[in-house]
């Protein structure tokens, strides 16, 4: 079979490969790989920058937003062939940590978990993948393709989570949102935020193009003009899934009293700026404002980003999707553009 794989730690060294189709055995799924979604995560690790091939192996499958179609399943897993399924990513660490043995591995204590097309497992780049029923997710067949959407949707989901966990503090009853950034977590979190009857705000760089339309096109307000606009009406909640330190900053100091930042863009490291520490925790502390950082998802989180995405409009979601490539024009999609939300490799 053909299989996207990677030398990690190496840059430049993504290929298309031919690999030994794998055996379920009595206990897995055998899924037919559809295709994977590309995300900054899957160009760091073939710029070299992270990653961890499995045990005893050099190279590393890519690819942990899946998209399959099972072809066989034991017998009392829940799962046929012919179902539309997704894998979870992460898997707990073995000692375990006390989160991983209650079923909270997103939450690992101690760095010891392993990770689909990431760290010290094969990912779902390739034309055929097996996964345990316990970490496969059956979709909505109406999803069609738009199913890769489900790994970036549970992330989501958990910040969501997150974010009304800090809430339950004390009373709340937020009215708006503010989501910066228009990428694929960006507008699913807009998603959410609309579904709950929040009034949603979403603040991006691109001025036009597919970023704005998606975002009109839920009936949430699109801002390019700069954070100052874009919180001028005091949020209570925003999400935060650039990760530029600037964008971060100033999230930290925009929210209405009782206001929660939820983290969820990864800043790179090495950028310095002048920020006012005093007045940013004056604000935090008289105002009672919280400042959160998600990542990752548990196995609740990707069942009811499931659910999430199958009540979503079909046509909303398919236009997140604005690249496709096959399998050997990987290098396009690792490549990326600024008008891109969803960069998606063909795999059947």
């Amino acid at each position: 079979m053909r299989a996207l794989t990677v030398l990690p730690g190496k840059a430049d060294s993504v290929e298309v490969g031919d690999l030994p189709e794998p055996d379920p055995g009595d206990d897995l799924l055998l899924v037919r790989g559809l295709a994977v979604g590309v995300c900054g995560t899957d160009r760091e690790i073939a710029d070299g920058r992270y990653g961890e091939a499995p045990p005893g192996r050099d190279r590393l499958v890519l690819g942990h937003e899946s998209l399959g179609r099972v072809a066989q399943a034991p017998p009392g897993s829940g799962f046929a062939a012919g179902d539309l399924v997704a894998g979870v990513v992460r898997r707990p660490d073995p000692v375990p940590c006390g989160a991983c043995a209650r079923d909270e591995f997103d939450m690992c204590r101690n760095g010891r978990y392993t990770e689909r097309g990431i760290k010290g497992l094969d990912g779902f780049g390739s034309q055929w993948w097996t996964v345990e029923p316990r970490y496969a997710v059956r979709l909505d067949p109406a999803l069609g393709a738009a199913g890769v959407l489900l790994e970036p949707a549970s992330v989501v989901v958990k910040a969501w989570e997150q974010v009304d966990r800090v809430g339950a503090r004390a009373w709340s009853e937020p009215h708006r949102v503010l989501v910066t950034g228009a990428g694929p977590i960006g507008l699913l979190a807009a998603l959410i935020g609309v579904g709950r009857g929040l009034a949603v705000d979403v603040l991006d760089v691109a001025t036009d193009g597919p970023k704005r339309a998606a975002v009109e096109a839920l009936g949430a307000r699109y801002h390019c003009a700069g954070m100052a606009e874009a919180t001028r009406a005091a949020p209570d909640i925003i999400i935060e899934a650039t990760g530029v330190s600037e964008v971060v900053v100033d999230a930290m100091a925009g929210t209405g009293a009782y206001g929660v930042v939820c983290l969820t863009g990864v800043s790179g490291p090495g950028r310095h700026l002048r920020v006012d520490v005093g007045a940013v925790n004056r604000e935090l502390v008289l105002d009672n404002d919280v400042v959160v950082g998600s990542v990752n998802a548990n196995a609740r989180h990707y069942a009811e980003a499931a659910r999430v995405l199958g009540a979503a409009d079909p046509a909303w979601l398919a236009a997140l999707v604005t690249r496709r490539v096959p399998l050997a024009g990987y290098a396009g999609a690792l490549a990326a553009r600024a008008d891109d939300i969803k960069v998606v490799i063909d795999l059947d």
